[in-house]
């Protein structure tokens, strides 16, 4: 035997290990490396060969052997998975419906698509958002906002109180900002959306639950002028960009001064009609300066800090938006109604 014949071995060994089915592999291994197989016989034959002659072949016969074996076990891999692969695709099920059946997808409801536009809105104005708990004390929702003990809100034909009168359900998305100030330091540029509730018969303008957002800006050398920047902005990207907006004097306990916003009646242009009251102008939210005495009780040094607030009504924007004349087509989960959005 000599040393080229180890290769021959191995080639014919190849050529027929690639050829094999699962069960002639096992044919194929027995002629090559079983006890009377070729390469068996080539390292059995070695007595027979010089010192030189045996470490040359001996050592190609046991890297031969190698080989194939490990030839023989990847083949028989391939093999399995294939019978695998064929067992899989002959017993699939197709679980698929033999029917179509048209399920609607589903979208967002008119208040929660107002509430995500306007908070992007405003997330892109540099505020981030938060949130606030809707059972709150009367710390919280009149006393740090600077309601008097005998402010009419404070009424219960206003306010939900709880048992006890010790919590309420609050009656504006405001007392986000005093938990806020609780917990941080100037600078902070926030928006809190939420539900809120008064104590309030529903009619066509009026219902007992709804929602608002409400915005903070606090830090050194905030003006009014800050103020009416940020709000013209939302305003033009909410509306449209021609929109016309007007500020008037008004009052709330926790900002002076204290404005409403309004902007041009979209139905007439200006001209006056009956959304608007004939005025031109339909009022969207409130704002101003906060009081220093909401700073006073969230210990802020009011010498240092200035800032300004503002209420967004939620469902008063969406009815101006999209031509609602009634609060409470949002609640009555008609979906001739939601389907339009």
């Amino acid at each position: 035997m000599k040393e080229n014949a180890v290769g021959e071995i191995v080639k014919e060994a190849l050529d027929e290990i690639k050829a094999a089915d699962a069960e002639s592999l096992e044919k194929v291994r027995f002629k090559f490396l079983g006890k009377s197989g070729t390469l068996t016989q080539v390292l059995r034959s070695l007595s027979s060969y010089s010192i030189d002659e045996k470490k040359t072949i001996g050592a190609e016969a046991n890297a031969a052997k190698t080989l194939i074996d490990g030839e023989i076990e990847k083949r028989k891999q391939e093999i399995n998975k294939t019978a695998i692969d064929e067992k899989i695709n002959k017993e699939k099920i197709d679980i698929s419906p033999s029917f179509y059946f048209p399920f609607p997808k589903g979208h967002f409801h008119p208040i929660m698509k107002t509430i995500s536009e306007v908070s992007a809105i405003f997330v892109s104005l540099g505020f981030s958002v938060e949130s606030g708990p809707e059972i709150e004390t009367d710390w919280y929702n009149f006393e740090a906002l600077n309601h008097p003990p005998d402010h009419p809100a404070r009424d219960i034909q206003d306010t939900f109180y709880l048992e006890g009168m010790k919590n309420l359900l609050r009656t504006h998305t405001s007392p986000g900002q005093i938990h806020v100030m609780e917990n941080q330091v100037p600078p902070i540029k926030i928006i809190v959306p939420g539900r809120v509730y008064r104590n309030e018969a529903s009619d066509a303008s009026h219902s007992s639950t709804f929602h608002q957002v409400e915005g903070l800006f606090v830090d050194e050398n905030v003006t009014f002028v800050d103020l009416k920047n940020t709000l013209t902005s939302y305003v033009k990207r909410f509306f449209g960009q021609n929109s016309a907006v007007r500020f008037r004097p008004s009052f709330f306990p926790f900002t002076e001064p204290s404005a409403e916003m309004d902007v041009q009646c979209f139905f007439c242009g200006g001209k006056g009609c009956g959304v608007c009251k004939q005025s031109g102008w339909i009022e969207i939210l409130g704002c101003g300066m906060v009081h220093p005495n909401v700073f006073k009780s969230v210990k802020y040094d009011s010498e240092k800090y200035t800032g300004f607030a503002f209420g967004i009504g939620i469902e008063r924007i969406a009815m101006i938006k999209y031509g609602i004349g009634d609060i409470r087509l949002f609640y009555e989960n008609d979906l001739r109604f939601l389907e339009q959005f």
